[in-house]
């Protein structure tokens, strides 16, 4: 679960009203088993005897996590961003117990495209750092968009 830090998602407490470079938010899960390299999902056995620590697949969806609870207070009704780009060093294991934060900054935005720096730290170490990219959409036509595509393959599953 991410907590916000900082309900605004913003440094200095001001909210502000337009995605613009500053904008920044905060997150901190607490690590327990459902979280490890183990059990990143059955279908991916080779994960099945890795070690029990934070999972780098778990990593980058809280960090992706804190970047759409940053952004959201600022965003018009009926947009939401999807996660286009990943850029992060996992630089250090965490263990059952500890919770990791994540703080996340708006760094860059052109047009639809937001680029956000990223660091991680647990209860002892810096864990990760880099940077995500995330666009903004408009919901609706890109579900419209995904359906007319699983349609065109013959999947109708994501209706």
């Amino acid at each position: 679960m991410v907590v916000r830090s900082d309900p605004t998602g913003e440094k200095g407490g001001l909210m502000q009203t337009t995605l613009r470079p500053g904008l920044a938010g905060a997150g901190r899960l607490k690590i327990v088993d459902g979280l490890t390299v183990p059990s990143v999902h059955h279908a991916l056995s080779a994960f099945a005897d890795m070690p029990r620590v934070f999972a780098t697949a778990y990593l980058v969806a809280f960090v992706e996590a804190t970047c759409i609870e940053a952004i959201a207070p600022v965003l018009p009704a009926g947009q939401h961003s999807v996660g286009t780009h990943v850029d992060l060093s996992h630089v250090a294991a965490t263990p059952i117990g500890m919770t990791v934060s994540a703080e996340v900054e708006l760094i860059e935005v052109a047009g639809r495209r937001l680029r956000f720096r990223v660091t991680c730290h647990d209860d002892t170490d810096l864990i990760c750092r880099g940077h995500h990219e995330r666009h903004v959409i408009d919901l609706a036509k890109f579900n419209d968009r995904v359906i007319t595509k699983a349609a065109a393959s013959g999947n109708d599953e994501s209706s």
